[in-house]
């Protein structure tokens, strides 16, 4: 079973049932007392650390979402990760 999102099933004997989380990981009573103190909600930050990493959203043509989306898939990318390395490159043209 894994578990991404909380549920309203009954309590689960984390000593019989073999429960993981989206990583893979084995949930047990160590996990549980251990993991409220590393979660944190959102992505990992871009800018690092604890800092909020600014978000820029814009509009584009469905042909070029079509074209990003299918670029990001052959190089194994997210769209998200493909616009910030063309932005980049942009920039560092001047």
């Amino acid at each position: 079973m894994i578990c991404d999102q909380p549920t309203n099933e009954p309590d689960i004997d984390l000593d019989r049932e073999d429960l993981r989380d989206r990583h893979g990981n084995r949930v047990t009573r160590e996990y549980v007392q251990v993991a409220p103190s590393d979660v944190r909600p959102g992505r990992p930050s871009l800018s690092g650390g604890r800092t909020h990493s600014p978000q820029v959203t814009f509009r584009v043509p469905d042909q070029l979402h079509r074209q990003a989306v299918d670029a990001a898939e052959r190089e194994g990318k997210t769209v998200s990760a493909l616009a910030r390395e063309a932005l980049e490159q942009y920039l560092r043209r001047g």
